[in-house]
C-alpha cells in the first residue's frame, strides 16, 4: 500500500459529478496493492458538463443510481479503493475517516443504506461480525449515518473473532482488588474514547492476564485460596530466589561504607560475592545504580553476555552487538517496532504461541500469519506447513518481514531438534526475513534424549544459512533464576544491517536505559560462581534442587493429565507448561456458542470456580480448529502440583457429568 498522501475520488450518479475528498494523510493509505498504484497523489477528476471540480450541491445516492454508480468507468476505482481500506482498517485500526468518506459518495457527511449495501458488496462482508452487519442496514434504513455512529459502529464490526474478545475487560479491571481507590470522574462524554482511542490497543489481547485470570484475583481478595497456573512467574508460586544472586546485588546497591567497604562485611558475604560485587561496582561507575547507563547496557555486562555466547555456541559474539533490554518482552517489542512499516507487512508465529507476538503485531497494525506445529509430531514444525503459509499469505499480497521461533516451547514445552531448527533457518535465509529466536527457556531441558541448540549455532553451521538475519532473545525470568520482577534480559543482533542496528540503538536511547537491576541480573545469570568459589558449592545446591524439582513435577503434571479420561497431554520436555487437549460433552460446546465465549473459557472459569485452580484457556495462545484445552504451568511446589492433580481430575468428572 501507499505510505503516502493521495487524493480518493468518486463518481455520482451516471458519472456525471465527481466528488473529491481533499488529499489526505494517514499512516498507510489505501489505493494500492502489490505495488499498483491506483491515484497519483496530485489526480484530480473533472466533471465533463463544467470542467470544474466537484458540485457544491452533489446529488443525493439513491437505491435506483446504485447501478448507474456501478455502470461508470469510475466504479471499479471506488470498489478498490472501498477494498482496500476496509483491509487496511481491518489490520490496524486506523483509517476510520477515510472510510467513511469513501462510503459517503454523496458528501452528504452522512451514509444512506444504498451506500452502506454498496460499501458491503465491495468488501463481499469480509470481516464484518454478521450482527453488526444486521445493525448498521437497519439504522441505515432508518436515518442516515453520521461519524460518530459509524466510528462506534465500527468497534462492533471488528468483534469477529470469538477467540479474542475484549467483552468483560473493563467489568473485570474495575473490580480488581489490587488497583486500590480510584478517583471517580463525573464527566460522561469523553473525547478520548473507546472510538477515538487507538484500535490496535483496543483489539490487542493477551490471554496470560485475561479474564480468568482476572476472575481469580478477584476470588483471592475475598478470601478464596487460588492456585495460579496461569503464568511462569516462579518466586510468586513459592521458588526461593539463589543467595549468589541476591547477595551481589545487594552489595551493588548498598552504600559502600555499609557493605563492599565494610570491616566487618566478611561475617555475613562470601569473598566471591564481595569480589564480584566490587567489579560490578567498578562498571557500573560512581554514579551507582540509581544512574542511567549506556542505552545499549553496561559494556562489561554485555562483554559477560558475549562470553557466554561465544562458550555456549562455540562461534564468536561480540558485545556490541548485545543490547541489555527490560526482559525479553521490551527486546521483542522494540524489533517489532523497527520491523513494521506498512498495513501489509506480516510476521510469520507459531500456533500455539506465546500471546505476546500476536498483542504486539495486532497492536502496530501488522499481520499475523501463523504456522501451525504438529502436536501428532510433538510440536514439531514442517517446511510444508512453513511454505504454504508463505505462498497463502503472498498470494494476499502480504509482505513477511520475520518469523518468531520459540525453543523451547511456550506453551506447547517441546524441545525443537537441530533438524527443526535447520528447517526454519534455512526458511528463513531462503526467503529473505528475519529469524526472531524466543531462547528464554534453553536452560529448561528436562529430558535425557533432548538438549538445547540455538539458531545461531544452526545458523553458523548450515549450508545456505550464511545470509541469515536473526535476533536472539534471553531473559532473567525463566531458567532457574525466575527472577521475573528484576526485568532483565538480552537480545544478540546477528548479520544486521549496520544502520538499521544503529536505528535500533536509536530507539533503546528513546528509552534512556534498562533497567539497572536486571543489567547486573542478567550478567550474574551468565557469569554464575566459578569452582573453587566460596558460593560454589551452596549455588550449585540451590540450582540443582530447583532444577530435578521441575523435572519431577513436569512428570508428575502430564502423567496425572493423561491418567483423567477425556484429557491427553504430551510430554513436557522443557519450559514450564503443559499443554493438554479436553474433550467436552456437545451440549458444553452448545451453550459456549450461545454465550459467544470458547469452550476451553467456560471450562478453565469453571475449573476456577470449583476447585480455585487458575489456568489459561488454549485458545488465548493459538490452536488447531476444533481443538480444545488449557496450559498449565507446573511452577507451584510439588505438594500443590499433587494436589491439583487430583482436583483437575475430579473438576473434569464434575463438568462433563453437567453437561450429559
Amino acid at each position: 500500500m501507499l505510505g503516502r498522501h493521495y487524493s480518493a475520488l468518486w463518481p455520482v450518479a451516471r458519472g456525471v459529478k465527481v466528488g473529491i475528498i481533499g488529499t489526505q494523510s494517514f499512516g498507510n493509505s489505501v489505493g494500492v496493492r502489490k505495488g499498483i498504484n491506483i491515484f497519483p497523489s496530485s489526480a484530480h477528476i473533472v466533471s465533463p458538463r463544467n470542467e470544474k471540480f466537484f458540485s457544491a450541491q452533489p446529488r443525493t445516492l439513491t437505491e435506483e443510481s446504485i447501478p448507474s454508480l456501478q455502470s461508470t468507468k469510475h466504479a471499479p476505482i471506488l470498489s478498490r479503493l472501498q477494498e482496500e481500506c476496509w483491509d487496511a482498517y481491518k489490520s490496524t485500526g486506523r483509517g476510520c475517516l477515510t472510510l467513511f468518506q469513501l462510503i459517503d459518495t454523496d458528501r452528504s457527511n452522512t451514509i444512506s443504506c444504498a451506500e452502506v449495501k454498496y460499501f458491503m458488496d465491495n468488501v463481499k462482508r469480509s470481516g464484518i461480525n454478521p450482527a453488526a452487519q444486521q445493525e448498521i442496514l437497519e439504522r441505515s434504513n432508518d436515518h442516515q449515518i453520521d461519524f460518530p455512529e459509524f466510528q462506534s459502529w465500527l468497534i462492533r464490526a471488528t468483534k469477529f473473532d470469538q477467540q479474542s474478545r475484549n467483552t468483560h475487560i473493563q467489568e473485570m479491571y474495575d473490580i480488581q482488588p489490587d488497583l486500590g481507590d480510584r478517583y471517580k470522574p463525573k464527566q460522561e462524554n469523553y473525547s478520548w474514547n473507546q472510538s477515538t482511542m487507538s484500535q490496535g490497543l483496543r483489539r490487542m489481547q493477551y490471554a496470560v492476564r485475561g479474564e480468568v485470570v482476572m476472575r481469580a484475583d478477584a476470588l483471592a481478595a475475598e478470601g478464596r485460596e487460588i492456585t495460579f497456573t496461569n503464568i511462569g512467574n516462579p518466586h510468586s508460586v513459592g521458588q526461593k530466589p539463589i543467595s549468589f544472586y541476591r547477595e551481589v546485588l545487594a552489595l551493588c546497591d548498598l552504600p559502600a561504607e555499609y557493605g563492599v567497604n565494610n570491616p566487618d562485611i566478611c561475617k555475613n558475604f562470601s569473598s566471591d560475592v564481595i569480589e564480584r560485587a566490587k567489579e560490578m561496582r567498578q562498571a557500573i561507575g560512581p554514579a551507582g545504580t540509581g544512574a542511567y547507563t549506556n542505552s545499549q547496557g553496561i559494556l562489561e555486562f554485555r562483554k559477560d553476555v558475549a562470553k557466554y555466547i561465544s562458550t555456549r555456541d562455540g562461534h564468536e559474539a561480540f558485545p556490541a552487538n548485545i543490547f541489555l533490554t527490560n526482559g525479553a518482552s521490551s527486546a521483542i517489542e522494540m524489533i517489532l517496532s523497527g520491523l513494521i512499516s506498512d498495513d501489509n507487512d506480516a510476521i510469520m508465529i507459531p500456533i500455539p504461541q506465546y500471546p505476546i507476538y500476536s498483542a504486539l503485531i495486532g497492536r502496530m497494525g501488522a499481520r499475523q500469519i501463523g504456522y501451525y506445529l504438529d502436536e501428532s509430531l510433538g510440536w514439531a514444525v514442517t517446511e510444508e506447513e512453513l511454505e504454504k503459509r508463505w505462498e497463502d499469505a503472498t498470494a494476499e499480497g502480504l509482505n513477511i518481514k520475520a518469523l518468531a521461533m520459540i525453543n523451547p516451547g511456550n506453551p506447547t514445552g517441546q524441545v525443537l531438534e537441530r533438524k527443526d531448527v535447520e528447517t526454519i533457518c534455512k526458511f528463513c535465509a531462503k526467503n529473505g526475513i528475519l529469524l526472531m529466536a524466543d531462547e528464554v527457556y534453553q536452560r529448561n531441558v528436562y529430558v535425557e534424549d533432548k538438549e538445547f541448540i540455538s539458531a545461531k549455532k544452526v545458523a553458523l553451521e548450515t549450508p545456505g544459512c550464511e545470509s541469515l538475519q536473526l535476533v536472539s532473545f534471553h531473559s532473567t525470568s525463566k531458567g532457574f533464576i525466575g527472577e521475573c520482577g528484576r526485568r532483565g534480559g538480552y537480545m544478540e543482533l546477528h548479520h544486521i544491517d549496520p544502520y538499521v542496528q544503529t536505528q535500533i540503538y536509536k530507539l533503546a536511547s528513546a528509552g534512556l536505559c534498562s533497567g539497572v537491576s536486571g543489567q547486573i541480573m542478567t550478567s550474574l545469570m551468565l557469569r554464575p560462581p566459578l569452582p573453587g568459589g566460596e558460593s560454589y558449592e551452596k549455588f550449585q545446591q540451590e540450582e540443582g534442587e530447583i532444577f530435578e524439582s521441575l523435572k519431577r513435577r513436569a512428570k508428575s503434571l502430564v502423567d496425572g493429565l493423561n491418567a483423567i479420561d477425556g484429557i491427553e497431554c504430551l510430554p513436557a520436555e522443557g519450559a514450564m507448561y503443559a499443554f493438554p487437549s479436553i474433550e467436552l460433552p456437545q451440549k458444553a460446546l452448545d451453550e459456549a456458542e450461545e454465550n459467544k465465549k470458547p469452550p476451553d473459557t467456560i471450562y478453565a472459569l469453571s475449573l476456577l470456580e470449583e476447585t480455585g485452580i487458575c489456568v489459561v484457556p488454549a485458545s488465548g495462545f493459538g490452536q488447531a480448529p476444533g481443538r480444545i484445552g488449557f496450559r498449565t504451568t507446573f511452577l507451584p511446589p510439588e505438594d500443590k502440583i499433587i494436589r491439583a492433580i487430583g482436583e483437575f481430575k475430579r473438576h473434569h468428572e464434575l463438568f462433563c457429568k453437567r453437561y450429559e
